[in-house]
């Protein structure tokens, strides 16, 4: 997995209003580099990359309700070169713990990506994540 590692792709952060945390994150100084919709059963999710103090925090606006009960921040995005590649060789570190049996592939999103979520040993959700 190291060879293939490029460091934190970003860290994602529920909110209520997307539009509101975009405006507050902008104050702070953060500018918004992109922003797309995943359609879902329950109505678009909409997404928001902010680039912000030297990283990237991906804002999610679920269209239910947002499970915020011990906080917002529901996963960290590892970026990596080659996902397939980085999924094996997590796999043969011994760790089996991917939330789907394939990953997803998003085309039109943030100019397309495929990604891969797995839990660590106390539940923490990582994502590998491919920009295309």
């Amino acid at each position: 997995m190291n060879k293939h590692n490029q460091g934190l792709g970003h860290v994602a952060i529920y909110t209520r209003n997307i539009e509101e945390s975009i405006a507050f994150y902008e104050k702070l100084g953060g500018s918004l580099k992109d922003q797309g919709c995943v359609p879902t059963p329950e109505g678009e999710k909409k997404l928001a990359l902010v680039l912000f103090g030297g990283i990237t925090l991906e804002l999610i606006q679920n269209p239910g309700t947002m499970p915020m009960g011990e906080g917002n921040i529901p996963h960290f995005a590892l970026l990596v070169d080659d996902l397939d590649a980085a999924a094996a060789a997590i796999r043969a570190a011994g760790v089996n713990t991917f939330m789907t049996p394939e990953k997803k592939v998003l085309p039109d999103l943030f100019g397309g990506l495929q990604n891969w979520f797995f839990t660590g040993p106390s539940g923490e959700q990582i994502e590998l994540l491919q920009m295309l």
